[in-house]
């Protein structure tokens, strides 16, 4: 099984220096950095399972980091490290998707603590899923592709990844829009069409070559949601 990947975004070299030695103590694998611009590139372009985000950054404001690490990866854990006193800080970074925060100075048992506590309940992405098999190809999610027997291909995004596994790791079972706009993407479902989430499907549907009026991959339940044909991949 792979280990976990963290990203680490601190500017104090103790302190990352520390926490990076405690993950790896406990089994994860770590990535770092130092700067704000340098974090936010690899947080966007860079694989990784969760990111430990400090607020205060030279080369970049972390409230603006988590702003667009959520806005491109929707699903991807984030907890936040702060020195701030401010409420204020903590309550603004949860109000833009911060999966939980602790406060500095912290100890490394607290912080792994809530670390596996997160990654716990974080959206179901079964990471065993690699490839789902299509009538007329496959669609490789570890190369985030579809590729057909005639040779033609098309780039899959990440929410289109998240979603085929989130489908395949719930076989046989028809999942509504709105578990998949809390548990897929973590949006809360009050404040989003449903039409959104059709949408997309719309779009996969596209990609697959899944013909909408007589769908082999992704079938519409009626009155439920949608699930994926065939149970899954390897």
């Amino acid at each position: 099984m792979n280990r976990k990947i963290v990203l680490v975004i601190e500017d104090d070299p103790a302190v990352r220096q520390g926490i990076l030695d405690a993950l790896r103590f406990a089994g994860y694998a770590a990535s770092e950095a130092a700067r704000g611009d340098e974090g936010l590139e690899k947080a966007l372009h860079s694989a990784c399972d969760l990111i430990l985000l400090d607020l205060v950054l030279p080369g970049g404001d972390g409230l603006e980091i988590l702003r667009q690490v959520r806005s491109a990866h929707p699903t991807l854990p984030v907890i936040i490290l702060t020195a701030r006193g401010d409420e204020s800080d903590r309550v603004k970074g949860l109000q833009l998707g911060a999966d939980d925060y602790v406060v500095k100075p912290f100890s490394i048992r607290e912080l792994l603590a809530r670390l596996e506590a997160v990654l716990r309940r974080s959206p179901e992405r079964p990471s065993d899923v690699e490839k789902i098999p299509l009538p007329d190809g496959v669609a490789d999610l570890a190369r985030c592709e579809v590729r057909f027997r005639d040779g033609g291909r098309c780039d899959l995004s990440e929410r289109e990844i998240h979603l085929l596994r989130y489908l395949a790791g719930n076989a046989g079972r028809a999942i509504s829009r709105d578990e998949i706009l809390s548990r897929v993407w973590r949006l809360d479902p009050r404040g989003v069409t449903t039409r959104t989430i059709d949408m997309h499907v719309a779009r996969l549907r596209e990609k697959l070559r899944d013909d909408p009026e007589r769908p082999r991959v992704l079938l519409t339940v009626r009155g439920k949601g949608y699930m994926l044909a065939g149970g899954g991949g390897s």
